[in-house]
């Protein structure tokens, strides 16, 4: 029972999330190792977690565990490369080991994956200068002769005897190289003291402990002996003082004092305060909350130092106005982590203000930036396109142009403005092959690509298509490989539909125009024998003309002679109708005279009639 329940209590018992918050509490308490044993318990409950890695990467670094630290941040970045919070990690791992080449080749990969982040851009600045430094300028750089030069004075003995003189300046030389070797000896010493301060006294003393013999052949609990203790002691402090001997050496440091010196002569001399400590300190804590993934304590803590800043005084903060800028700054980024895109706007537009009031170009730029990322987010892409196109002047590389120009062109894009997307891709193009980055040519050639689609430019957009998977293919991108492949077969399926329906087309239009033409062969066909027809009508009809013509002329004879004849049968009748009327108007003269005697009787009787119907009404009214 005992062993069982020893085996719960050591086992991971309460939830990922409780093990992960417990742990962040405790970093951000300064106690590292308790964070690390609540993320190690975290992990085993999800040993996939990018994000308590991540963290757990941080604790290690803070430790100065660099070797853990790395491992940490690259498991994090196992099936996905682009996750940018594990390649922070590592970029800060490897700076911290003091491979600066290194550091700052990551710093670039996450600057472009999040050209937002501030932590980049300080990443790369702070790399470039450690290289510098451990480099040194060309100018600062002093040819020597040290060393062994016996080799060249014997070639030279062989080719010329040497005199007396020659052989006392050979003499003066050997001496003042001796000279220098034991001036150099305590300076070295001196610049060991410098970079390592109170350790110093530490390795002075693990190096006195070698020369006592007998204690090195002593061994300790663990099996080790004391000589391999200290001498892993010696190196770790040879180590660090040759890392921070490239980070910052004193040469390095001198020179900046001088360049401080001369610059402090020609301005007017702004002493830090303990405010403007006080300030970047808390800064610095927020930005490794919102770069750590913390955006509702990193919004929090900004606001609240905002507050402060603006009770402090111009004298007592001089760069007042660039702290508010960057405060604004970092709250709307986190309030763009959280979703309060509208808060995060007026944010951004503080931050602008405050740079234009003060004609801070690089702030404006920021702004700028920042304000058209929150409109294209929401859907605004006609005043994503408005603010961008005011940050255009204010680009400074071909990396910067060339993203600017790509993300106007999608809001183009999103607008319907293809001509403008394409042209803007095309920008996009040329401005990456200025910068020779192969991942936003293939990003450029996508987005041209897509704008000739939209325009039905299939066969350009086939060649744009193509291209961009070369780049993919270049950077071993798998899921852009698969995007652009997908892109690509459905461009050439629509170029084989519109073919297949060209061809249909054309063969339409050719059927018709064979049908057009039957329809012709089958009218003339028609109306040739309507013409033959009509010829031999024509031609019956002249003949039946000619016919009636002749009937005619002969009636027209038959009829002049038969008029010859009727003529003296008149002639005869005439005279035998003359002689009848003349009979008959006798006749007639007789009838008629007998007729009126008759008439006259018949009338006189008519009168007597009257004359008595008029006497009888004359006599009527008297008897009334």
């Amino acid at each position: 029972m005992a062993d069982d329940e020893e085996e719960v209590v050591s086992g991971p018992v309460c939830s990922y999330l409780t093990y992960k918050s417990e742990g962040d509490r405790l970093y951000m308490l300064g106690e590292y190792e308790k964070a690390i044993n609540s993320y190690t318990h975290a992990l085993q409950q999800e040993p996939k977690n990018r994000n308590c890695l991540v963290a757990r990467s941080r604790c290690y670094l803070a430790m100065g565990n660099t070797t853990l630290a790395l491992k940490d941040a690259e498991a994090s970045q196992l099936g996905n490369k682009e996750f940018y919070k594990g390649l922070y990690r590592k970029a800060e791992s490897l700076y911290a080991k003091g491979e600066f080449e290194l550091a700052l080749m990551f710093y670039h990969r996450g600057h472009k994956l999040r050209p937002d982040d501030r932590n980049f851009r300080l990443g790369i600045q702070k790399a470039r200068e450690a290289i510098d430094n451990s480099v040194g300028s060309p100018s600062s750089v002093k040819l020597e002769t040290r060393g062994d030069l016996s080799f060249f004075y014997r070639r030279e003995e062989k080719v010329l005897p040497k005199t007396k003189s020659q052989l006392r300046r050979q003499k003066l030389n050997l001496k003042q190289q001796s000279m220098k070797t034991e001036q150099d000896a305590p300076k070295t010493n001196k610049t060991v003291r410098v970079l390592l301060g109170e350790l110093y006294g530490d390795k002075e003393y693990l190096e006195n402990l070698l020369l006592d013999k007998e204690l090195m052949k002593t061994n300790t609990e663990s099996g080790g002996t004391i000589q391999e203790l200290i001498v892993n002691g010696i190196t770790f402090l040879d180590t660090r003082t040759e890392f921070w001997r490239q980070q910052k050496p004193i040469f390095a440091r001198e020179r900046e004092q001088r360049i401080k010196a001369q610059s402090w002569k020609t301005q007017r001399k702004q002493a830090e305060t303990e405010q403007t400590t006080f300030i970047l300190q808390r800064m610095e804590e927020i930005d490794m909350l919102l770069a750590d993934g913390y955006p509702e304590e990193c919004k929090t803590k900004a606001m609240e130092l905002v507050q402060i800043v603006k009770e402090w005084s111009q004298r007592e903060v001089p760069n007042k106005a660039e702290f508010l800028g960057n405060l604004y700054n970092t709250i709307g980024l986190a309030q763009v982590e959280l979703g309060e895109f509208e808060d995060a706007l007026t944010s951004h537009q503080k931050d602008l203000q405050i740079a234009r009031k003060f004609d801070n170009l690089e702030a404006k730029s920021r702004a700028l930036d920042n304000i058209g990322r929150v409109y294209a987010r929401i859907g605004e892409f006609s005043k994503a396109v408005e603010v961008w196109s005011e940050k255009e002047p204010l680009t400074k590389t071909h990396l910067e142009r060339t993203w600017l120009f790509h993300e106007i062109g999608r809001c183009h894009l999103e607008l319907g403005n293809n001509v403008e997307a394409r042209d803007y891709g095309l920008k996009a193009l040329a401005s990456a092959q200025k910068t020779g980055d192969e991942e936003w040519k293939m990003n450029a050639n996508v987005l041209v690509a897509q704008a000739e689609l939209k325009q039905s430019k299939l066969q350009t957009a086939v060649t744009f298509f193509e291209q961009a998977l070369s780049k993919a293919r270049l950077l071993n991108d798998e899921p852009a490989q698969e995007a652009i492949s997908n892109a690509l077969k459905d461009n050439k399926r629509q170029i084989e539909q519109a073919e297949q329906l060209k061809q249909k087309e054309i063969e339409q239009l050719q059927e018709k125009q064979r049908a057009h033409r039957l329809k012709h062969a089958n009218q003339a066909e028609e109306q040739l024998p309507e013409k033959f027809d009509s010829e031999e009508v024509m031609s019956e009809e002249t003949k039946t003309q000619s016919g009636d013509t002749e009937n005619t002329t002969r009636e027209v004879k038959l009829e002049q002679g038969e008029t010859a004849e009727d003529g003296e049968i008149e002639k005869e009748t005439a005279e035998e109708v003359e002689a009848e009327k003349e009979e008959s108007a006798e006749v007639t003269e007789k009838e008629e005279t007998g007729d009126d005697i008759e008439n006259e009787k018949e009338e006189a009787a008519d009168e007597e009639t009257d004359k008595g119907e008029t006497a009888e009404e004359a006599a009527a009214p008297k008897n009334e």
